[in-house]
């Protein structure tokens, strides 16, 4: 397996707060796609860019890496999957390792003075199970973690790390579109229920 670019070359897209900053949102993209495509098409349904006056944004670019759905073709992913499938089990090696790298960007932010109850985890489909991972496996005292038609294997560490939480947990806010043909609906539906059932609001 190819080893995931260091934090040197995590390529990143940064919409600088209007002010002063104090909390910063991580967003991550899907499948295949890059930190400024992802910021790109943000604006484009907005018709403009997603800023804040404290509020810093950070559109990191996912390492490229072999992706397995795509018969091992070398793609813009944060992770390698089996298949795109709520079923399969999950690659948790390249998961852990793309955990670590953006790490690296947390504890940047942190040693810039952000506190880390101020930075939150997002992303959009594959971005959002990312996130997820980040947020409920490594990071839990993070502001809060947003998933934009995302979903968990069934067999997750997430779910794994929820359960044995004791303490509070970050906040989530989960949604999902109805048409979605490629990332069912029922498959964020049953990632929501699930998270709700072992204690995460």
């Amino acid at each position: 397996m190819a080893a995931v670019a260091s934090l040197a070359s995590l390529e990143t897209s940064i919409v600088s707060p209007l002010g002063r900053h104090s909390a910063t949102l991580i967003f991550l993209h899907g499948s295949g796609d890059s930190g400024p495509g992802f910021r790109k098409w943000i604006k484009q349904v907005l018709n403009k860019d997603l800023a804040f006056h404290h509020i810093k944004v950070i559109y990191p670019t996912a390492p490229p890496r072999p992706y397995t759905p795509l018969k091992g073709g070398i793609s813009n992913v944060w992770f390698d999957r089996y298949k795109i499938a709520i079923d399969s089990p999950e690659n948790l090696e390249s998961i852990n390792e793309t955990c670590q790298v953006l790490t690296g960007l947390i504890n940047d932010e942190v040693k810039s003075g952000i506190k880390k109850n101020r930075i939150m985890l997002g992303g959009f489909s594959m971005g959002g199970c990312m996130a997820m991972h980040l947020g409920y496996r490594f990071h839990q005292d993070v502001a809060g973690v947003f998933a934009l038609s995302s979903f968990l294997n069934k067999i997750s560490a997430v779910y794994q790390a929820v359960q044995k939480n004791d303490g509070l947990l970050p906040e989530l806010f989960q949604c999902h579109g109805t048409a979605d043909e490629l990332v069912l609906y029922s498959w964020g539906e049953e990632t929501n229920s699930r998270l709700k059932l072992l204690g995460d609001q």
